[in-house]
């Protein structure tokens, strides 16, 4: 019984810990994208601090918060 209550706990938690540590790669498509971003300078600017703001929040420990930053800036370039 304790074996499945442990396998069970493992499974809930593991798409967190994933979900937790995909910060990097939205980063780093945010960053592939830039250069070829057709933005303007406003929006390139809120781009720039929204994935700053992520990653500040990623090294915190802010998953969540990084994550909703970051998909505001993938939303700001079409992505």
């Amino acid at each position: 019984m304790l074996r499945i209550v442990l396998l069970a706990s493992a499974l809930i938690l593991s798409p967190a810990a994933a979900y937790a540590h995909s910060c990097p790669a939205v980063m780093a498509e945010i960053d592939a994208a830039m250069p070829a971003a057709d933005l303007s300078d406003t929006d390139r600017e809120r781009v720039e601090e929204l994935r700053a703001q992520g990653e500040e929040l990623h090294e915190a420990g802010d998953h969540d918060g990084s994550m909703a930053a970051l998909e505001e800036a993938k939303e700001i370039m079409g992505l």
